[in-house]
């Protein structure tokens, strides 16, 4: 896993801006429900008391809405949700930057609706009784798109496809696509309504080329907010860019003055599904698992000492002379400094997809990570961790993408717009 699974940023004034945009947290009040449903025409709360029923208080988890329009697209920086859908599309045949354009254009008022708690016309009814749950949909453009819309002479130059790696086992028909769309919620209702909304809005134009489910910790979950936790049973994100980073938007985002010009304020998002092999890592002493990794399991502290956002002391040695962080540790090879300082922001989920013919679980990653140029972030901690990282021997590559995500849509605006309409 790139950047480790605990190693892996905007000016600051937009990125306030955007913030303080999405953000707005509802409370556990009925007075502040009901106020939110009301402001969502067709609401859930509007539905119920059309029916005659007394409104119940939604909580804090359901109430959390996160603005669509902004500098740069939700689901980058925001609090990872609970509950996630990745899907890819590839264009049908005879669609092209016309058909596209108008998809994108379908696509963005949809998403925009969900993610203020609203409901769409002809909708299902999948979600008439849930709050926005702090949903997130977020657009990107696969190397095909620019050939498929005749746009070449707009397709980004990192863009390239990723180098292959040495463990890759990459199934083609799970890989690529020509759009992306990312979708997180922390209900899983909420997640589902918004991928079946989009996936009919796709109508005749565009055809799912893969789709893969993924899922986090719920909010409360434990008793105070912390790092994530995967299903290897590790801390997982330690080491991820801040915001407060100074050079944050530099290492994440594409700058305002940045090429393309359609792609500034955006991003590369690198997507990944990496098996874990869950029986051959159970196997594994406590101390031979944290020795791969480089870190305990119980907090995530470095084994040179400290806490979990202690920062690694790679030259520290134990009373018998050995690394406290071992040569091939996943922590000493991924981490920044190791990496002339090559970094990424990862908003993984993980996933289960039911049980191998063997008997072993399809377990593990949905990996993505965030830069402003795959081949200074996540290119050269791959290629890194191919030549000799310890948890090498219990993970297993077998999809992957790159795709470019355009800054965010203003108001008035839909997502690609500067592209398709230049």
């Amino acid at each position: 896993m790139n950047d480790g699974m605990n190693d892996s940023v905007n000016d600051s004034t937009d990125n306030d801006l955007t913030l303080s945009r999405r953000r707005l947290l509802g409370t556990v009040s009925a007075a502040s429900a009901t106020g939110i449903a009301l402001g969502a025409a067709g609401g859930a709360l509007g539905h119920a008391t059309a029916q005659g029923d007394t409104p119940t208080a939604l909580t804090t988890v359901g109430t959390s809405a996160i603005g669509f329009h902004g500098t740069r697209q939700p689901g980058i920086t925001d609090p990872q949700q609970a509950h996630g859908h990745l899907l890819a599309f590839d264009l049908a045949p005879g669609a092209g930057r016309k058909e596209a354009a108008a998809l994108l254009r379908r696509w963005s008022k949809t998403a925009e609706q969900l993610m203020a708690g609203k409901v769409p016309t002809d909708d299902t009814g999948i979600a008439l009784d849930a709050g926005p749950a702090s949903l997130t949909v977020t657009f990107g453009f696969g190397a095909s798109f620019f050939d498929r819309t005749k746009l070449t002479s707009q397709r980004p130059a990192a863009l390239a496809p990723l180098p292959e790696f040495s463990n890759d086992a990459l199934d083609p028909k799970r890989s690529n696509g020509d759009l992306w769309l990312q979708i997180g919620a922390d209900d899983a209702l909420v997640a589902f309504h918004a991928l079946r909304a989009l996936q009919r809005e796709s109508g005749d134009t565009a055809r799912i080329r893969w789709q893969m489910n993924g899922f986090n910790r719920a909010p409360g979950a434990t008793a105070k907010p912390m790092t994530a936790r995967n299903l290897m049973g590790q801390i997982d994100g330690t080491n991820n860019p801040k915001e407060s980073d100074e050079d944050f938007a530099e290492r994440i985002f594409v700058p305002r003055d940045g090429d393309p010009t359609w792609m500034r304020n955006g991003s590369y998002a690198v997507v990944r599904r990496i098996r874990m092999l869950l029986d051959d890592w159970d196997q594994q002493s406590l101390a031979a698992q944290e020795k791969a990794i480089g870190r305990r399991k119980s907090d995530g502290a470095p084994l040179s000492g400290g806490t979990e956002t202690t920062p690694l002391d790679l030259a520290k040695r134990g009373k018998d002379g050995q690394l406290a962080i071992a040569v091939d540790a996943h922590a000493r090879i991924s981490a920044p400094e190791t990496n002339g300082g090559a970094a990424m922001l990862r908003r993984p989920y993980s996933y289960h997809d039911g049980f191998l013919p063997d008997g072993a679980p399809d377990a593990g990653l949905l990996f993505i990570a965030w830069q402003a140029d795959p081949l200074k972030g996540f290119v050269p901690v791959q290629r890194k961790l191919d030549r000799g990282d310890a948890l090498s021997r219990f993970i297993r590559h077998e999809t992957s993408a790159l795709f470019a995500v355009p800054g965010g849509a203003g108001e008035g605006e839909y997502v690609g717009q500067r592209l398709l309409e230049s």
